[in-house]
């Protein structure tokens, strides 16, 4: 299992399939992971899933039943209003986007042929012919000069506007060419356009309830906050996928129920399962844990517009009074990395490891709580099974602050309605944030001043100076230098409590096959649908 290899990586099953199939024998193999710091008894392990992942072949037919954690009566099929991996989910099966990215972290083309530019700011993207949408319509430079376009629209509420921004202009230059020029030169741009919220829509859709797109998979049915049903494209452009007939995609917001019907049977896939409930899993024949290191995080967040965030040494007290190493070992059995507030993961080659992490340390979290003035009072904190772990982390924080003589009162709310009634609105709330593959995109979405998922409301206009120079820099250096002080000002200055990078937890039905890593995500960044297949 995954969670046997303490070093393993999304990209290191890649580089070893990727060996397989270029003809490496077994012992260069060893060696390639060996030099790459693995030890003999992990590297044996991914070579026999490599194998077996080579040796598997396909089979068509059958119906994939799969949850998600989160839904609501706000769930949507507009690509650029998708705000969870539920959304992330129907809009993978339905739609394409021009790039997407591979288990390795690299960019393979999609609706595309190449993205190609000189200088990083004119960028000509060149698309495939003979691609249709599911009502007959062939794709065209138009579409995706409006689908780029609308999330420039305030009135579209793209929850990626903060990074579309930097689009001075889009303009089709034939019917298969499109050439899209940034205000500032972005190396990052083939990356940017692999987001889920990028995905490509006709031209001059304004009705997304039959989600109308060029995917693998066709609408039958969408119920929002119930479930939706797809039923297999036809006449689905790239030929080989999707394998199964027809998808059925739900969300069971309560994580032992969750689990409970991927013991049973009921479904195939159980997203975001609880590090506790490995113990159940292993040895358990009908699942199959899968373990993946990615970079997604639960923050705590603190509005730094609001009371008691707005209170100076308040946002510091609480990441004091985090105890990192519990929240590591005994709330999620290991399966995490110790963060440092920031949302830079340490297997990112930008990550800043001179600067010096921060200790739990409640006596000086009483100390500034007292010179807030707000010592004594009870501190609210909302929570939810809707904000993966969040439970189990305010239970820390209420006692750690109760052994100093802080009352802190858990609110927990329901999960559903919770990203649309209480994430980004509470002054103290939990958030979940999945992977993103490029400091860039993190701090666009997350910290740029005027970002729509701005959890502490954190403004800094010299922070947002430093994102556009480091945005622009072909010098990898410096621009490592720049992100580097970057997180040490958000680490520092924003309202975000981040403790550690989860590990995550899906729940797989030993008839599922094809099932890997991708670095935007669980549920192989919530593309699984086309790329699995059930075995009889």
């Amino acid at each position: 299992m995954r969670d046997t290899i303490p070093n393993w990586t999304p990209r290191d099953d890649a580089r070893v399939e990727a060996a397989l199939r270029r003809g490496a024998d077994r012992r260069e193999l060893l060696q390639m992971l060996l030099g790459g710091g693995l030890g003999l008894a992990s590297g044996a392990a991914l070579l026999g899933r490599a194998d077996a992942a080579l040796a598997a072949q396909p089979v068509r037919g059958g119906h994939l039943r799969a949850a998600g954690f989160s839904a609501s009566t706000a769930d949507t099929l507009d690509p650029a209003r998708a705000s969870n991996g539920t959304d992330y989910a129907r809009c993978c099966a339905l739609y394409n986007r021009l790039t997407t990215m591979n288990g390795a972290g690299g960019i393979t083309m999609e609706l595309t042929e190449s993205v190609d530019s000189a200088d990083a700011k004119v960028w000509t993207v060149t698309l495939r012919k003979g691609v249709t949408f599911h009502d007959g319509r062939s794709l065209t430079a138009d579409d995706v000069v409006f689908s780029l376009r609308r999330h420039l629209d305030p009135a579209v509420g793209s929850k990626v506007n903060a990074i579309a921004r930097q689009i001075a202009a889009v303009t089709a230059l034939d019917p298969h060419t499109i050439q899209i020029t940034l205000a500032a030169p972005n190396a990052d741009l083939p990356t940017i356009l692999a987001l889920h919220h990028f995905m490509i829509v006709a031209d001059g859709t304004t009705d997304f309830s039959k989600g109308n797109g060029t995917g693998a998979f066709v609408l039958k049915e969408f119920k929002p906050g119930v479930r939706s049903v797809m039923a297999r494209n036809a006449n689905y452009w790239k030929g080989g996928g999707p394998f199964v007939d027809s998808f059925e995609f739900f969300a069971i917001s309560d994580e032992p129920a969750r689990l409970n019907a991927i013991l049973s049977g009921d479904i195939h896939l159980a997203a975001n399962l609880h590090p506790r409930s490995m113990r159940i899993m292993e040895g358990n024949p009908s699942v199959v844990p899968f373990v993946s290191k990615l970079g997604t995080y639960t923050g705590l967040n603190l509005r730094l517009d609001l009371s008691p965030g707005d209170k100076a040494g308040v946002v510091e007290g609480f990441k004091y009074l985090v105890n990192r190493p519990v929240i590591q070992k005994s709330v999620l059995r290991g399966l995490a990395e110790i963060a440092n507030d920031h949302p830079i993961p340490p297997w990112d080659p930008t990550f800043n490891a001179e600067l010096k992490q921060r200790e739990f340390d409640p006596e000086r979290a009483r100390s500034l709580f007292q010179k807030a003035g707000i010592f004594g009072q009870d501190l609210h904190i909302v929570a939810s099974e809707g904000a993966n772990n969040s439970l189990d982390y305010a239970a820390v924080i209420q006692q750690a602050a109760g052994k100093i003589g802080q009352s802190v009162v858990i609110d927990r709310v329901p999960a559903d309605g919770y990203w649309s009634n209480h994430w980004l609105k509470d002054p103290v709330h939990f958030g979940t944030v999945n992977p993103r593959p490029t400091p860039d995109i993190l701090f666009s979405l997350f910290y740029q001043s005027q970002a729509a998922w701005n959890e502490s409301r954190y403004k800094s206009p010299t922070f947002d100076a430093m994102l556009l120079e480091a945005r622009g820099l072909l010098d990898q250096a410096k621009r490592k230098q720049i992100y580097g002080e970057m997180q040490a000002m958000v680490s520092n200055e924003a309202g975000t409590v981040i403790p550690v990078f989860q590990s995550n937890v899906d729940g797989a039905s030993p008839k599922l096959k094809g099932l890997a890593s991708n670095p935007l995500g669980g549920m192989m960044g919530s593309a699984f649908a086309e790329q699995v297949w059930l075995e009889a």
